[in-house]
């Protein structure tokens, strides 16, 4: 490169070529290494449709960096023809599609509408990344990028790669680690993004991801054969140094772009109250039809969702009672876990999502101590529930009256183990096992003026099927209430009044 073409001090608006002055440090050091890059490969690359910022990722000697970014996509262009002595017009390589980077370098792209979108500048791709993430709505003070390329990328680039060593095996540059196309594309919007959306980068619990997909082969002309995939590969294992229009894919149109931001499930936690017998725990629906009036699941997650502006919610509990059994008491720890919610409610929203549940007209469920929490509460959980104590209220029926040696012959039982097989009314959907469960204590209270009927009162292992336990399963269950009494026994109503959730 002569000397007549170099940056100087002075009016930039002067130079020729679009150069900038001396005085931008960046610029400068940009100008400095296209001017070291190696002249012939520079114009081999140029003539294979390789754009401009892949020339510095292949070919230059020193790393990549953001500084670069600083320098737009005609300036670069002005500079690598002048490097690769090449008199013609930069504006119709400028149009072309890069052959490596299918044009994500070049900030060229087609949007959703499948409309053609060219940036000369980063700042300008910047702008309309923030436009994209902010009409998103996410709260965030930090968050990840991601990028995502199609596989072509990185065969078009090996096949490049595989003719530069054939040609310039003894360069030094050829010798040097390349930064990929997504690596240098961050490296490009990074910075910019940070100031943009006033938010530090770091591994957040948000990530913004920036996909591009190969466009249709309908719409790039013609699918590839087998045979041009396997003539590439050949190509490219050989290491010719002369390269061929089969060597590498043919690019007619940008790659589609796309935004996508989520964020990593937040979760809350909370204790339910299940005051009707037409309910069931999660939605239940057979046929098409529903099961019971409604869930709690629903209705939890249908009131706390909305407060997130979430996409969607996963309901978990410690364990579940049937859809005729009423959760009382000190009601069952459960989770939401709320995905890419895009606010995290504030302590009186959630305050607000309490009397909203809690004075619903049909209380049908209840809920309190709703709170957000971090993710390791579902391990907390799940400890938790393997631990845990139930206790349950049962109304019985006995076919005999109940007699005052009863209520001994039940509350003198403590720590009592029992056998039970897979109840009957379960063996559709689990495996038939024997399982040994304890009940802590039991005592007996008595219903006036209903000598058949009592109110059976019992804290239990987890896992212990207490209907079974009462009526005996058709001898699946050992011993059960029945046969402690000696009598049939029937339950007619059960409650859980109380989850202990480990030391709790």
């Amino acid at each position: 490169m002569s000397a007549d073409t170099e940056p100087a001090s002075g009016d930039s608006a002067g130079l020729p070529n679009g150069f900038v002055s001396h005085g931008d440090s960046k610029t400068r050091r940009v100008y400095e290494t296209a001017r070291s890059l190696h002249s012939g490969a520079v114009k081999d690359l140029l003539s294979l449709g390789v754009c401009e910022r892949c020339i510095f990722r292949l070919v230059a000697v020193e790393a990549f960096d953001s500084d670069i970014s600083s320098v737009s996509t005609s300036t670069l262009r002005s500079w690598l023809n002048t490097v690769a002595d090449e008199t013609g017009s930069s504006e119709s390589g400028c149009s072309r599609i890069c052959i490596v980077c299918l044009g994500i370098l070049q900030f060229v792209f087609s949007d959703a509408k499948k409309e053609l979108v060219k940036s000369d500048s980063s700042s300008d791709y910047v702008a309309r990344i923030t436009d994209l993430v902010k009409q998103d709505r996410h709260e965030f003070d930090s968050f990840g990028l991601e990028v995502s390329v199609p596989s072509t990328i990185m065969e078009n680039e090996r096949a490049v790669l595989s003719y530069l060593k054939g040609k310039y095996s003894t360069e030094v540059w050829l010798q040097r680690d390349k930064i990929s196309v997504k690596d240098a594309l961050k490296v490009l919007l990074l910075d910019q993004l940070k100031a943009s959306l006033g938010a530090e980068s770091d591994s957040s619990s948000f990530h913004i991801r920036l996909t591009y997909s190969k466009a249709s082969d309908e719409a790039q002309g013609a699918s590839e054969t087998t045979h041009e995939s396997k003539r590439r590969k050949t190509d490219a294992d050989n290491g010719s140094n002369c390269i061929s229009e089969n060597s590498f894919e043919k690019v007619y149109e940008p790659c589609i772009f796309s935004v996508h931001c989520n964020k990593m499930p937040i979760f809350f936690s909370g204790r339910y109250f299940k005051y009707s017998r037409n309910v069931s725990q999660s939605r239940w629906i057979i046929d098409d039809e529903r099961m019971g009036e409604a869930s709690v699941e629903e209705i939890l997650g249908g009131n706390i969702l909305p407060a997130c502006l979430g996409d969607s919610y996963k309901f978990h509990a410690a364990g579940r009672e049937d859809i005729d059994v009423r959760m009382l008491g000190s009601g069952r720890p459960f989770l939401i876990e709320v995905q890419n919610s895009r606010q995290c409610p504030s302590e009186q929203s959630l305050k607000e999502v309490e009397e909203k549940i809690n004075n619903s007209e049909k209380k049908l469920v209840g809920v309190k101590d709703l709170k957000c929490i971090g993710s390791q509460c579902w391990a907390m959980m799940r400890e938790g529930e393997a631990e845990k104590q139930k206790q349950y209220v049962a109304l019985v029926w006995i076919s005999r009256p109940l007699e005052e040696k009863d209520f001994n012959s039940v509350s003198s039982l403590k720590e009592l183990k029992i056998l039970q097989k897979t109840p009957v009314r379960v063996l559709h959907r689990r495996s038939p096992l024997d399982r040994e469960k304890i009940i802590h204590w039991m005592k007996i209270e008595k219903i006036k003026g209903h000598a058949h009927y009592f109110l059976l009162h019992l804290c239990t292992q987890a896992g212990t099927y207490i209907k079974e336990f009462v009526h005996g399963d058709l001898g699946r269950t050992t011993p059960s209430m029945g046969s402690i009494l000696g009598c049939r026994a029937e339950i007619i109503q059960l409650d859980v009044t109380d989850v202990k959730m480990g030391d709790s």
